[in-house]
């Protein structure tokens, strides 16, 4: 077995795979056979936010657990315009906690970077907002804050959706992350993510509630047509996406059950949305973005085979290693990168008993080895 499927250099059984590569290296190398682009474009710099997401509408969602560096990598090399760092607790950064830096931090690939931050004192957010625009320096493109969260241990502190109950205090934590950021003499974009309301069967209160944020200075609201309660269960409704578009005059983001690229540009058509957040749907598809930018410019796209699949679970996994991620994470991979193939649930458990980069691209390249067969 040579590995030479994943454009590594080549691999014998008694040696043990480069884990220091360069994550550009690594891109150079697998990103063809893999369909991704080796050049990862900038989010514009110059223009208002809503002509900045009109260029490119494909935004990657920040997921906790998930869009860790190498998931933004794969993300930007699939064409998305921005990404999300994952869900950053601001009291974590107020007590110094260096895990909560690991968590913003940027890989030296990344141009820009979209910053999410959680809590519910504003003191917090000011203190954070500075600390993250002085850490980052250009290439934090925004800050957005989380009252969408559903999970009870966020929620129980009267953070993430819970904010939805509260939106004076969810105004204040704008105003403060504007002010923090003015304190280190940054302009840019304060954004929040929010959901369709905090339960089923209650009325619907984003719209009012995305108006309060305007007023309090956000620049953008991403809307989650769900309830909190809802979790990410049933459907998102869209309609409610639609009548935030109607309730306020800053860019609207939609997210929300966007399983692919028709439904990424079917939700800006349906809803009016300026752009598009992909979360669930980004699983084992970092083309997800490239292919509704193709769509929107009236292209056919391909279907991204299993040895395309492959490569872009090889290249992903090498990413994480040379990102220093937990390599246990490339388990939930190989189940994205694998679904529907015959014998995934086969691959789901060798994936499972996988320790190592060598042991995981050893596992591709057999799965590639019946491909070709």
């Amino acid at each position: 077995m040579t590995g030479g499927h994943w454009g590594h250099r080549e691999r014998k059984p008694d040696v043990s795979y480069d884990s220091q590569a360069d994550p550009r290296e690594i891109l150079a190398e697998c990103a063809q056979v893999a369909g991704l682009s080796c050049d990862l474009t900038p989010f514009p710099e110059k223009g208002s936010l809503a002509e900045r997401l009109a260029a490119n509408p494909y935004l990657m969602a920040p997921m906790a657990g998930v869009s860790d560096q190498a998931y933004r990598l794969m993300a930007r090399a699939g064409g998305a315009s921005l990404a999300y760092s994952e869900m950053v607790s601001v009291a974590g950064l107020h007590y110094g906690g260096e895990k909560t830096w690991e968590l913003v931090d940027p890989n030296e690939l990344e141009s820009d970077i979209a910053v999410q931050l959680f809590g519910s004192k504003p003191e917090q957010f000011r203190e954070a907002a500075a600390a993250v625009a002085t850490r980052l320096g250009s290439r934090l493109a925004l800050i957005d804050i989380n009252m969408a969260c559903p999970v009870p241990k966020v929620t129980r502190k009267g953070e993430g959706s819970a904010l939805l109950e509260t939106p004076e205090l969810a105004a204040e934590l704008v105003e403060a992350t504007i002010a923090g950021l003015a304190d280190v003499e940054v302009d840019l974009p304060v954004t929040v993510k929010i959901r369709s309301a905090r339960r089923t069967g209650e009325p619907e209160v984003a719209p009012e509630f995305a108006r309060a944020m305007e007023a309090a200075g956000a620049s953008a609201v991403a809307v989650h047509g769900r309830t909190a309660s809802q979790l990410y269960r049933g459907d998102a409704d869209w309609g409610c996406v639609e009548r935030v578009v109607s309730a306020v005059s800053i860019p609207v983001i939609g997210t929300g059950d966007v399983r692919g690229a028709a439904e990424a540009v079917r939700m800006r058509e349906q809803t009016g949305a300026t752009a598009v957040m992909v979360a669930r749907g980004t699983y084992g598809n970092p083309w997800v973005f490239s292919d509704a930018q193709a769509l929107d410019q009236g292209k056919e796209i391909r279907e991204h085979g299993l040895s395309q699949r492959l490569a872009a679970f090889a290249c992903h996994v090498r990413l994480l290693d040379a990102t220093h991620a937990h390599l246990a994470r490339a388990r939930s991979l190989a189940a994205w990168y694998v679904k529907g193939m015959p014998g995934a649930a086969a691959v789901r458990e060798r994936a499972m008993r996988c320790a190592s980069v060598d042991e995981y691209l050893e596992l591709a390249d057999e799965l590639m080895g019946r491909v070709e067969g």
